[in-house]
């Protein structure tokens, strides 16, 4: 809103929002001399703010935090259990191994971190924007055609992180499956004396068929990584990272909805929009058809 340079009482001006005398700014706007304080300018910040959308943002983020961050950590571990307690080594060349997936993964994990910090943010953009333009139907702002499309792109985009994620998540349930094995075999032989497990590679796909990495109760190995913390540390690891990615599915829903209902809501405001230059339209007509006949009769009167 902008004002004239006016003089008020008291050899006060006005202009721009502001009043200021002639020795200088008073520091006061105009809204705030008219009662409308600090306040109710909070209470007006708030109210534009998208809680939904905020609320999503919050989920997503801690989710995909704990999903890369333990995730990483619970690979790097894996890793060093495997050259630690099965004497496993890298192989030389560009031979497709254990470690070498191991390295894709811990990648693929900060691509992730990178695209949904982003995503997150133009989510809660959208949010801003879509909110703006409800609480401002009836004022200046208009919804575009272009804000529409973007909305439909979103919910098109978010349902497919969705089910991305869900992958993710069964995905990330199987190293969950695989240490609870070897954890319920460290338990078995502390409570069931002469018990001769082994545990083997090959039964989770980890090495070849034609390589034989395993491990029994009897060997000095399995002993000392049944008793390290290290094991513990990184089952409980990728316990956590399946939380987050469930976290992440929990917020990518929470996100559908919200993208849902906003679009609902700009659908109907658009229509109202539509209603209201259509009506306006129409009255405007009318009042020139009625002025019209008024100044006929008033020419044929005189």
């Amino acid at each position: 809103m902008k004002y004239k340079h006016v003089k008020l009482e008291n050899n006060e001006y006005k202009v721009e929002g502001y009043m200021y005398d002639e020795d200088g700014y008073h520091g006061k706007s105009v809204l705030e001399r008219k009662g409308f304080g600090c306040f109710e300018c909070c209470i007006k910040c708030l109210g534009g703010i998208p809680y939904a959308s905020l609320i999503a943002t919050i989920l997503l983020y801690a989710g995909v935090a704990l999903f890369c961050g333990c995730g990483h950590e619970a690979l790097s571990g894996t890793v060093n259990i495997l050259q630690t307690y099965f004497e496993m080594a890298r192989t030389a060349g560009d031979t497709l191994d254990v470690f070498t997936m191991i390295d894709i993964f811990k990648y693929v994990i900060y691509g992730i971190a990178a695209a949904f910090f982003v995503y997150g943010i133009l989510l809660m953009v959208e949010g801003f924007f879509t909110t703006g333009a409800i609480k401002d139907l009836y004022g200046d702002f208009k919804i575009t055609t272009c804000g529409r499309c973007v909305s439909a792109w979103f919910i098109m985009l978010t349902y497919l992180f969705m089910l991305a994620w869900l992958g993710v998540t069964a995905f990330t349930s199987l190293p969950v499956y695989m240490y609870f094995n070897v954890w319920t075999i460290c338990r078995n032989t502390t409570l069931v004396e002469g018990a001769n497990l082994c545990l083997d590679l090959r039964q989770f796909g980890i090495v070849t068929i034609g390589e034989e990495k395993k491990i029994c109760t009897v060997s000095e190995n399995f002993l000392r990584m049944c008793e390290s913390t290290e094991l513990n540390m990184t089952f409980h690891l990728f316990i956590v990272a399946l939380a987050g990615a469930g976290a992440a599915v929990i917020a990518m829903v929470h996100y559908l909805m919200v993208l849902s209902a906003n679009w609902a809501y700009v659908k109907d405001a658009c229509r109202m929009q539509k209603y209201e230059d259509i009506k306006s339209k129409e009255e405007q007509e009318l009042h020139d058809i009625h002025s019209t006949r008024s100044k006929e009769r008033l020419n044929a009167y005189t």
